[in-house]
C-alpha cells in the first residue's frame, strides 16, 4: 500500500472501484490548514477523466501494469488482433480501448498495457507520429483562400480522413500526430 508522496505521472491506482491512471497531480501545502495532492485521474475502462483530491498521507492502492510491444495484425468482428513479436502470442482488443482505430496499419507497432496480476489488456498507445500515403485528395487551387491555414479532406492508406494543407497531392507521404489525429508535416520519399 503506498501514499499520496508515491503519486506520480502514469501510475496506475484503483479508485472508486475502476483503475486509473495519473494524467497530472500538484502537491498543494496552504499556508493555513492540511496539506494535500490534486489529481486528474483517466479511467483505463472507459476513458473519462475526473479531478480528484487527496488528503496528504492518504494510502492508495497501486495497481501493477506491464508495458509491452505488440505487432498490429489485423481487424474483425471480434476486435483488433495484435501479435507479440517475442513470444508469438496472439492478443484480441475491442475497438472501444484504441484512440484512433482508423489510423492502424497491419504490421503497425503499438504498446499494449496490461494489468500485471489478471493478464488484462488496459490500454493501447499508437507510437506519437506515423508516416502514412495519402490515397485520395481533391486537387487544391491557388487563389481559392482569403486566409493561409485553409485545409482540404484527404484519405490516407488506412481509410481515415486527414485535414491537410492545399499542396498535398495523391501519393505524398504525410507524418500524422496520433493524439490528435491531425497533419503535421509532409515527408519526402
Amino acid at each position: 500500500m503506498a501514499n499520496t508522496s508515491d503519486i506520480r505521472n502514469g501510475l496506475c491506482i484503483n479508485y472508486s472501484n475502476d483503475i486509473y491512471s495519473i494524467v497530472e497531480f500538484q502537491h498543494v501545502k496552504p499556508g493555513k490548514g492540511p496539506a494535500f495532492v490534486r489529481t486528474k485521474l483517466k479511467s483505463l475502462t472507459n476513458g473519462k477523466v475526473i479531478d480528484n483530491t487527496f488528503p496528504a498521507g492518504h494510502k492508495i492502492d497501486v495497481v501493477r501494469v506491464e508495458r509491452r510491444k505488440y505487432q498490429y495484425l489485423y481487424n474483425d468482428d471480434m476486435g483488433y488482433h495484435f501479435m507479440d513479436g517475442e513470444t508469438y502470442e496472439q492478443v484480441s482488443i475491442k475497438e472501444e480501448m484504441i484512440t484512433y482505430p482508423d489510423l492502424l496499419k497491419e504490421g503497425d507497432n503499438v504498446e499494449i498495457l496490461f494489468h500485471a496480476e489478471k493478464e488484462l489488456p488496459l490500454t493501447l498507445d499508437l507510437p506519437q507520429y506515423i508516416t502514412l500515403a495519402i490515397t485520395y485528395t481533391e486537387p487544391g487551387e491557388r487563389g481559392n483562400t482569403a486566409s493561409t491555414n485553409v485545409t482540404k479532406p484527404a484519405t490516407v492508406e488506412t481509410g481515415a480522413t486527414i485535414k491537410v494543407p492545399l499542396f498535398i497531392n495523391e501519393g505524398d507521404l504525410i507524418k500524422i500526430d496520433t493524439r490528435t489525429k491531425s497533419y503535421m508535416e509532409r515527408v519526402k520519399k
